[in-house]
């Protein structure tokens, strides 16, 4: 009997597709990419390190020729894989449908090597019927696939290695530059130099209670004074603050005080009453994006948490694939929901005729299908409910509401209008009623509830007729002030850049992920809100890589991909033009020609404007954080404002605080003055200055203590530290001390932790001995610290308890296996629970830290043999020099003898 090997990416989808094939198959994983560009420089081959091209993993010199490597945590699997292959007279390489797949499949044959057939096994579901029909319907690599897959890897690995190191030397070290992630990182920064440009305006308007003869009551809002338009909120330019509207009223709080008085008495007349309906149609089923943009608005996940579920979804035959950006419904998929319908409603909620629909996007590819659920009959949330963690069943139920209502009718309406005049007033009265929910009845986009959202559509108002008389038992005049663009939120983000053809969908998850981790934004609740460090590189590439972070550009570089994907372009000649340029300067000769033009002060300057004297006041972003400056005035940023909150009038109130370290006195010993100043870990006291390479004596403050209030005394005691606290019975000294951990003594080798009531500045040495005599506590046995929040037990963490400690090195929230740090300038007391989550989340699918242990090890081993290998070479020398003097002393002594 034939076997066949079938090769996937995941465990997971390996073990759902085994259950469908007999016992001539075997399934394994290729746990993701088997090889890759080197990630770093000991990875590279020592044949290849010598060569100019060889940082960049790419040979630029020879057709853009990539140096793959196979990872060290690769090998045992490429082993495993080739003892499988031996054994069977076939491979079937069933990895994703998409370009990324494709490529791993490319990958495997170029690795394995293998000797028996070999086909492509595609599938967009794991049910059995889809993996039958991909048995019948098998077929080669698509190279047109690969060939647009390698080159987008490519350009992503030229434009990051070329473009990052350039952003060390002129911003900060550790950043980053990504070919879509740094257009994400400008939109984000563009929409928070708008809000930093806003001017707030004041308007008013006049909203009034009214009565029906039967006594029916509805509100209703001033809209028109004199034949004019009142100015409402969008009638003002946000940046000015002004009214950029011709033809409206700007009803200020005065005019709008006095007019509510005198309308208040009357008379009221119905001037004009409207009804009209109104059709409101299913939105499409999901594609990645409006997934990633529904999972943030109803379940608050961030995109790639919800990518994680989507893919366990996908792994275990619940749903269809979940990269696409095609919102098509196959036939099979139309019949199960339209089925679905009738089954569950009745046939009036079932659409006329089956409902398509056709992706509105930039770049978008309709080779795939939509995210709907998997099968030709849709098995309902509460019927999978037990076999899906919590996670997994919120997005089930988010697809199967989604799929369902795009096959289900319309929702049926009537919008009413009324208007009410009285004197030089008209007033205006708006109502809404649902005839028939339809699709409503399922899914309401951004709605978490359909049936509480169906209420608040409905805004009835009572039955009136022009010219009928109203009374008006309220009249109030209210203020409203103009605000400024929202921040965007990871769904918002997505949309954005979707919109604008900028990346692609399967991308975005891993692009919101790298700037939160590389501390371009930080999340206020949902809002992402960039760093300084954002600003300072959007000045740069801006300022001199325009086209880099131009968001037509980006996308038109993504049409060119897709051109290659389709055959109708070559890679080589792209790669070359992008690189080298071709009738205008390439990357290369870009960074060549600005890096010595890019002032780096003048890139890491936000100006703010002048103060009273007409001296600038800037933020400057320096390589250790962001602090303000005024000529030679320096303010500290507090980690919590964010960028639109450093206003000219903060940052002079900033400035005007005491700066700069205290001078508490002079130690009488040294004649050195005693500072206490703020560092990056807190307030800490400093005898003198640096001089040259010598390093000043410093001491961290006690936890009690307050840097305003320290004193020249105290100050001379932390100095101190370690002190001798005494001698015990054999003459040893015990030293009180205060390290990493906390406070400690330590006599010889033995070291006690002192207690919260201890102080290291006045224990005594009875009190010390009383410690040392006490048997010694593992820090894992201290006492715990009471937590900072405490969320209890957490079904989306199967059930573990979701806690907030204070560590070493900040807040963080741990589950009890996984901890993940509160981002830096986040306020730790405004974390949700589904943002404590997040975080876990995303720790959880980074994996593990590496451990540098053998690092280390390998470290002090080369350090060795050089020291071992100095010392030979310095006897080699000793006894070199030795023979001379020996040669030399016999030379004198027979020139005596002579």
């Amino acid at each position: 009997m034939s076997k066949k090997l079938v090769i996937v990416e995941s465990p997971a989808k390996a073990r759902t597709i085994s259950r469908y094939l007999g016992a001539g198959y075997i399934v394994d994983s290729s746990i993701g990419h088997i090889r890759d560009l080197p990630q770093s420089a000991s990875e590279i081959p020592e044949t290849i390190k010598k060569e100019a091209w060889s940082r960049l993993g790419v040979n630029v010199n020879n057709e853009f020729e990539p140096l793959y490597i196979i990872p060290s945590d690769k090998k045992k699997k490429v082993t495993e894989l080739r003892k499988a292959l031996k054994s069977v007279d076939e491979l079937l390489l069933a990895t994703d449908e998409d370009r990324e797949g494709e490529a791993i499949s490319w990958h495997l044959v170029e690795v394995l090597k293998p000797k028996v057939p070999y086909k492509r096994l595609v599938f967009h579901e794991i049910t059995k019927e889809a993996i039958s029909e991909a048995l019948d319907e098998t077929r080669p690599i698509d190279e047109q696939l690969v060939s647009a897959q390698e080159t987008r890897r490519i350009l992503d690995r030229l434009f990051g290695y070329e473009v990052s190191p350039l952003l060390w030397k002129k911003v900060a070290p550790k950043l980053s530059a990504g070919r879509v992630q740094s257009v994400a990182i400008r939109i984000i920064v563009d929409r928070e130099r708008a809000r930093m440009r806003f001017v707030e305006s004041t308007y008013w308007d006049i909203e009034g209670t009214f009565g029906t003869k039967e006594g029916k009551e509805f509100d209703a809002k001033l809209i028109m004074l004199n034949d004019k338009r009142i100015a409402l909120g969008r009638d003002f330019d946000l940046d000015t603050g002004k009214l950029k509207t011709d033809g409206v009223v700007h009803v200020e709080a005065e005019q709008a005080q006095s007019l509510a008085e005198r309308l208040k008495s009357g008379p009221w007349k119905v001037i004009s009453t409207e009804e009209k309906g109104f059709t409101q149609n299913p939105s499409p089923p999901f594609t990645t994006s409006t997934l990633q943009q529904e999972g943030s608005r109803k379940l608050r996940f961030s995109a790639q948490r919800t990518m994680r579920a989507a893919q366990h979804l996908y792994e275990n035959g619940y749903i269809t694939y979940m990269r696409t950006d095609s919102p098509t419904l196959s036939d099979q998929a139309v019949k199960a929901a339209r089925e679905a319908v009738v089954s569950l409603y009745d046939e009036s909620y079932l659409a006329g005729k089956p409902r398509q629909f056709k992706a509105k996007v930039k770049n978008a590819q309709e080779a795939h299908e939509a995210i709907r659920p998997a099968g030709d009959h849709f098995r309902t949330p509460a019927d999978i409910k037990s076999e899906l963690g919590s996670d997994g069943f919120k997005l089930y139920e988010l697809i199967w509401k989604r799929t369902m209502a795009s096959q289900m009718a319309e929702a049926k309406g009537r919008r009413m209008t009324v208007r009410i005049a009285c004197g030089e007033g008209i007033f205006q009265a708006t109502g809404r009623t649902i005839d028939f929910p339809g699709f409503l009845r399922v899914y309401v986009e951004g709605s978490d509830d359909p049936d509480a959202e169906l209420a608040d559509k409905e805004t009835l108002l009572p039955p009136v007729k022009e010219g009928d008389t109203l009374n008006c038992s309220e009249l109030t005049a209210k203020e409203h002030k103009t605000q400024p663009p929202a921040r965007l939120t990871e769904a918002s983000l997505v949309k954005e850049m979707e919109a604008n053809g900028i990346g692609r969908p399967s991308t975005y998850a891993s692009i919101i992920n790298t700037i939160q981790r590389r501390e371009y934004t930080n999340k206020k609740g949902t809002a992402l809100i960039p760093t300084f460090v954002a600003f300072a590189v959007v000045n740069l590439l801006e300022q001199h890589f325009p086209e880099l972070v131009d968001m037509g550009f980006t996308a038109s570089m993504e049409g060119d991909l897709d051109a290659i994907s389709r055959g109708e372009a070559e890679a080589v000649p792209y790669l070359n033009k992008f690189y080298f340029g071709n009738g205008r300067p390439g990357l290369r000769q870009l960074l060549d020609t600005k890096v010595e033009q890019i002032d780096a002060r003048q890139v890491c300057t936000i100006p703010l404007g002048k103060d009273e004297n007409g001296v600038e006041v800037a933020i400057r972003v320096g390589r250790y954080g962001p602090f303000l400056e005024r000529g030679e005035d320096r303010g500290t940023i507090p980690d919590a404002l964010a960028p639109d909150e450093v206003t000219l009038e903060k940052a002079l109130e900033l400035l005007a605080l005491p700066q700069g370290p205290r001078v508490l006195g002079v130690d009488p010993e040294t004649e050195l003055e005693v500072t206490v100043r703020d560092g990056r870990f807190g307030p800490y006291v400093q005898l003198g200055e640096i001089e040259g390479k010598k390093k000043p004596k410093t001491a961290s403050l006690l936890k009690n203590m307050d840097a305003e209030t320290l004193t020249y005394e105290t100050a001379m005691q932390l100095l101190s530290l370690p002190r001798v606290v005494g001698t015990d019975e054999n003459g040893v000294e015990i030293m009180a001390a205060n390290g990493r951990y906390g406070q400690y003594i330590k006599r010889g080798d033995d070291t006690r932790s002192l207690e919260e009531t201890d102080d290291v500045l006045t224990l005594t040495k009875e009190r010390a001995l009383a410690l040392l005599a006490q048997p010694k506590k593992s820090r894992r046995f201290a006492k715990a610290k009471e937590p900072l929040k405490n969320w209890g037990k957490v079904e989306a963490l199967e059930g573990l308890e979701l806690k907030m400690l204070d560590g070493r090195f900040g807040p963080y929230v741990t589950d009890g296996t996984t901890n993940a740090s509160v981002p830096r300038g986040s306020d730790p007391g405004d974390l949700t629970l589904e943002e404590a989550v997040d975080l876990i989340m995303e720790r959880r699918a980074r994996g593990p830290a590496k451990k540098k242990t053998k690092k280390k090890k390998a470290t002090k081993k080369k350090t060795a043999k050089k020291k071992t290998a100095k010392k030979k070479t310095t006897k080699k020398k000793t006894t070199k020099k030795k023979a001379t003097k020996k040669k030399a002393t016999k030379k004198v002594s027979s020139k005596s003898d002579d």
